[in-house]
């Protein structure tokens, strides 16, 4: 059964960054799409940024799209998000999925927090 752990969140400035990352075991990611998410206080979740499996296409919401980085290690099992120019409404509980062709995302970590303030 895969399991996904988030790790990398905490409070920092705006204009600075973080990287989260999305540890895998039970299962190889190698087929596995990845998706992060971000749910707000009072906020729906919303999607941020995906990388699929087989070919590594990515995609990226326009409100990250230029400062956020999605990113694969498949010899490590593990994906990345790599953010950027962080601004006070990047702060959220972040969450990483996974999902294989074809299915909705089933596999979810149990998130991380990322706190954008002076």
């Amino acid at each position: 059964q895969l399991q996904l752990v988030e790790s990398g969140g905490g409070l920092v400035q705006p204009g600075g960054s973080l990287r989260l990352s999305c540890a895998a075991s039970g299962a190889t990611l190698d087929n596995y799409g990845i998706g992060w998410f971000r749910q707000a206080p009072g906020k729906e979740r919303e999607g941020v940024s995906c990388i699929s499996g087989p070919d590594g296409n990515t995609y990226y919401d326009d409100t990250v799209k230029g400062r956020f980085t999605i990113s694969r290690d498949n010899a490590k099992n593990t994906a990345y998000l790599q953010m950027n120019s962080l601004k006070p409404e990047d702060t959220a509980v972040y969450y990483c999925a996974a999902r294989q062709t074809g299915v909705g995302y089933s596999h979810w970590g149990q998130g991380t927090q990322v706190t954008v303030s002076s």
